[in-house]
């Protein structure tokens, strides 16, 4: 025991305060009498551990808060190091700062002087997905620290993580507008041959595209390389013009210093995207040379009825309007297929070609017809709200087409023994189905709205208000203008509500054939919910004008 005792008074006697590994270490000995000496070494190591773990802990909780004095003096204890993992995914803690000191120059400016000082060489680090500082800085969109890091080593531009991709493709990614921009003016600023090869130009100008981000891939107009998918992104991308409304509302504000109206700066972007988006289409065309180049995109411009592409196609290269997909389809003939009526109005802006297209047949002897009586793809029927609105535009489109064809092309029969109204009826069968349920039960319900208001307005027109006189049964109120207000609106409303209630009961037991979806279904709908809207509106007015203390007729 009293050996024991000794022990443990030198081992008190000899701890360094300041030392954050000489003190608070137990010291164990063996069942001899005696140390452990792989026990005592275990010990030790792990309380250096996790006094490594509190300083990194400090270090993380001094970069997030940007306290440069704090960092400085954890650094100077010397137990941690600015190239030490401090994240779970191996982020060090100039990782950290770059993600974190967003707009602050100096922290990070500080930060990389420390590491300078304390010769730990820190622009080459990476984190476990093999970013470096840069790419940190690029995915948050730090622009000032992505600034300081190409100051001082231009090579990090080049730099690619355990994805191949680079800190330009990165920011694009992200969509930070701002940081991509200077990251890509210095990477031209220092492009040559051999480092273009480690930069894909293609897939950062068609991520832009697909971001909407028209401005960013116009400065990389330079980068094309591959025309053709470039051509089918801006196909498949193509940002919508102003309408005129919006075009009114530019003209009208576009000098009035208003930053709170949001309308016309998202007009004025709208405009914008589609202007560059115009100028990168017509910089394409440069490098455009051979048919295979622009077949994809204009069959993907026609599928997404972007006619300013195939316009422009067709006015650089005549022949395209005749390129043929693999489904043996021409573009005009592509567009019924995909509803895109911009594309298949390009048809009335023929001369020569127009009597073509009425008789033309694909492989299997689809003449346009045929082809318009297929049913629509899903995302131009989507859109449609009900089944019974979605049969009466597909047979709108139907008829259009029918309109254009030869009068002979309606009962010809395609290679299976089919005509265009035998195609119709097929592909539209589950569609009419649905239609005549939708229609149904829409019906239904507003029978029963409109069975409700007629009982209760044929009970307000055989109450007056007031009562009426004993001797003579003339309303009280029948010399006050209101009470003939009243009186109007109290007919109307009945009238028409039992007007909407018949129209309804036309609908539930009229029959659902394909041309009674065309007009009549869908017009005996708008006017039964017409007389509904209008009953409503007369009776709910027309009784509030009794009990009214205000002349205000809204009162």
């Amino acid at each position: 025991m009293d050996t024991v005792k000794q022990i443990k008074t030198e081992d008190s006697s000899s701890s360094n305060p300041s030392d954050p590994y000489s003190s608070h270490v137990p010291i164990k000995l063996s069942h001899h009498g005696r140390y452990g000496p792989s026990e005592l070494g275990n010990q030790i190591h792990a309380e250096k551990q996790a006094g490594k773990s509190r300083s990194l802990e400090k270090l993380h909780a001094a970069i997030r808060e940007q306290n440069a004095l704090d960092v400085a003096h954890i650094l100077n204890h010397r137990i941690v190091t600015l190239r030490d993992k401090i994240t779970i995914n191996g982020n060090t803690a100039l990782h950290v700062a770059v993600g974190t000191a967003n707009n602050n120059r100096d922290f990070l400016g500080n930060m990389l002087d420390l590491a300078k000082k304390h010769n730990q060489p820190s622009l080459d680090m990476r984190n476990s997905e093999g970013s470096t500082l840069l790419h940190v800085a690029a995915i948050v969109g730090n622009t000032e620290a992505a600034k300081i890091l190409v100051e001082r080593n231009k090579d990090l531009l080049y730099e690619k993580d355990n994805e191949g991709q680079t800190p330009v493709n990165r920011a694009l990614s992200n969509m930070h507008t701002d940081t991509f921009i200077y990251l890509l003016d210095h990477y031209l600023d220092t492009l040559d041959v051999e480092k273009g090869d480690l930069f894909d130009s293609s897939e950062i100008i068609v991520n832009a595209i697909s971001s909407n981000d028209y401005e960013s891939a116009y400065k990389m107009r330079e980068l094309i390389r591959d025309p053709d998918t470039v051509l089918t992104a801006i196909a498949q991308n193509f940002p919508p013009n102003v309408n005129f409304f919006e075009r009114a509302i530019m003209s009208l504000f576009s000098h009035v210093p208003i930053v709170t109206l949001q309308f016309v700066k998202a007009a004025q972007r709208k405009a914008k995207a589609y202007s560059d988006a115009i100028r990168l289409l017509c910089f394409t065309w440069d490098h455009i040379t051979t048919s295979t180049t622009y077949n994809n995109a204009i069959f993907e411009a026609t599928r997404q009825n972007t006619v300013e592409v195939v316009k422009e196609i067709v006015s650089q290269f005549p022949n395209a309007i005749w390129s043929i997909n693999e489904y043996g389809h021409n573009i005009i003939q592509h567009a019924v297929i995909n509803r895109s009526e911009k594309v298949y109005n390009l048809l009335y802006q023929m001369s020569e070609h127009k009597n073509i297209y009425r008789t033309i047949k694909d492989p299997v002897n689809n003449n346009l017809l045929h082809l318009a009586a297929r049913l629509a793809p899903d995302n131009k029927l989507n859109p449609i709200l009900g089944a019974a609105l979605k049969i009466q535009r597909e047979l709108q489109w139907f008829k259009e087409v029918e309109s254009f064809v030869c009068p002979l092309n309606t009962i010809q029969k395609n290679s299976f023994g089919e005509t265009p109204q035998m195609v119709f009826t097929k592909e539209h069968k589950n569609l009419l189905i649905e239609g005549e349920k939708w229609m149904k039960e829409t019906a239904q319900s507003y029978t029963i709205t409109a069975t409700l208001i007629t009982t209760i307005m044929f009970a307000a027109a055989i109450t007056v208000p007031g009562g009426s006189k004993q001797d003579n049964g003339i309303p009280v109120f029948a010399n006050i203008s209101l009470f003939t207000i009243f009186a109007i609106s109290d007919v109307i409303s009945f009238f028409t509500s039992v007007a909407s209630l018949l129209m309804f009961l036309s609908i539930v037991t009229d029959s659902f054939t394909e041309q009674n979806f065309l007009v009549r279904l869908p017009t005996k709908l708008i006017i039964g919910l017409f007389e509904l809207v209008w009953n409503l509106i007369s009776a709910t007015y027309g009784r509030s004008m009794f009990g009214k203390k205000s002349k205000d007729p809204f009162y």
